[in-house]
């Protein structure tokens, strides 16, 4: 919980080559862990639901009220709004007997997957995409987004729903939140998120995008000490914009100066939080890193799920895994170093070792070595 608290949010995603991402974001941070605790605190103690934060997430059911606000207007006119959410709410009003439909088989006969609900959609959904006549799925995607159903389990990738009225606890906060309320709250979990962030940052983070009037409520937060302005300096030069930091963290920075932080090799999901922002990855670490799930074979340069190496405060390389489930076994199908990697038998040690813990997560018997390695390395990935 404390971590998920740090992050404010783990994005989902349904790819599982190695591990699903939101699994593989609390191990980067936790080491080896029994997952069974986290769905505990997932299904059994709900303390976690899924909603939709920067994408598709498991989120605090202690943050509802930040989540309400979305919740209860969308998807309502505003002010530029897209064609997209105008046919949604047009097509929602079309398809009124479908929505009854939907909730009244829940309330009747509890929590059930997609296919358990027939199509009593009077217009179908029509889209570019995949969800083109998916017109169940569409309003269940709906009724999700306003707060009227909630993700009660999963069987695999597939969803269980139930009425959120009956699936969240007691204890789940019921204020009713201002959008500046909602704006104060969510630009302080961002922050604290980031560590240190620009407004820009911030906005592109956690609630990405529904940060209305964010550079006032900022200067708010500043006046009154919630926030503090800082420098970000690298070899004597200070970098440009207004960074901040949360009044809060600060006691972080003494322990850093100190000495406190010890540096380790860990390895991330693609979809991690730390560098799911590409640009800020890009200016904090200078580490250039992008997904090839959809660049075709041919054309990959580090595979289809490559995790980043965290080596301490540096980025130094990629390596691409796949867990083979059926064997036990963790294959390594390559590993890339970074033009600055060092490249000392110590830096192999240490991203073997990272990959070990990988596989003992994975309940793997054993690591296969199967690609390429950088020479400096391969001796202690044999």
């Amino acid at each position: 919980m404390e971590a998920v608290r740090d992050l404010g949010c783990l994005q989902l995603d349904p790819i599982r080559v190695v591990e699903r991402s939101h699994l593989l974001v609390l191990w980067s941070r936790l080491g080896s862990y029994d997952t069974a605790a986290f769905d505990g605190l997932s299904w059994e103690e709900r303390c976690l639901f899924e909603y939709w934060a920067h994408r598709a997430s498991i989120v605090l059911t202690e943050d509802y009220p930040i989540h309400n606000l979305f919740m209860r207007t969308y998807p309502r006119p505003r002010p530029g709004e897209s064609v997209h959410r105008k046919r949604t709410r047009a097509w929602i009003e079309e398809n009124r007997a479908l929505r009854r439909s939907i909730l009244a088989r829940l309330r009747t006969d509890g929590p059930l997957p997609l296919r358990a609900f027939e199509d009593r959609a009077v217009q179908g959904w029509r889209s570019g995409g995949w969800t083109s006549g998916r017109n169940v799925e569409r309003m269940l995607d709906v009724l999700w987004t306003q707060g009227k159903l909630v993700v009660a389990g999963r069987s695999g990738i597939q969803k269980i729903w139930d009425l959120a009225e009956r699936w969240f606890p007691e204890w789940t906060p019921r204020e009713t939140l201002s959008p500046r309320e909602v704006v104060r709250l969510s630009a302080q979990r961002s922050l604290r998120a980031l560590g240190v962030a620009r407004p820009r940052d911030i906005d592109r983070h956690f609630i990405v995008g529904r940060y209305p009037e964010l550079p006032k409520v900022l200067a708010g937060l500043e006046r009154r000490g919630v926030v503090q302005g800082v420098r970000v300096a690298e070899d004597g030069n200070e970098w440009p914009g207004s960074w901040l930091v949360h009044a809060e963290d600060l006691p972080l920075l003494d322990r850093l100066e100190a000495g406190e932080w010890e540096p380790r090799t860990t390895l991330l999901s693609p979809f991690d939080n730390l560098i799911i922002d590409r640009a800020r990855t890009e200016l904090l670490f200078g580490f250039y890193y992008r997904m090839e799930i959809y660049v075709p074979q041919s054309k990959r340069r580090f595979g289809y799920y490559s995790l980043p190496i965290l080596h301490g405060d540096r980025f130094i390389g990629l390596v691409d895994p796949t867990m083979d489930r059926k064997r036990g076994v963790l294959v390594v199908n390559a590993v890339h170093a970074e033009p600055d990697a060092p490249m000392t038998l110590r830096a192999g040690r240490a991203v073997a070792g990272a990959i070990g813990n990988l596989a003992e997560f994975l309940g793997g018997r054993e690591v296969e070595y199967k690609g390429s390695a950088p020479d400096a390395w391969r001796k202690a990935m044999n």
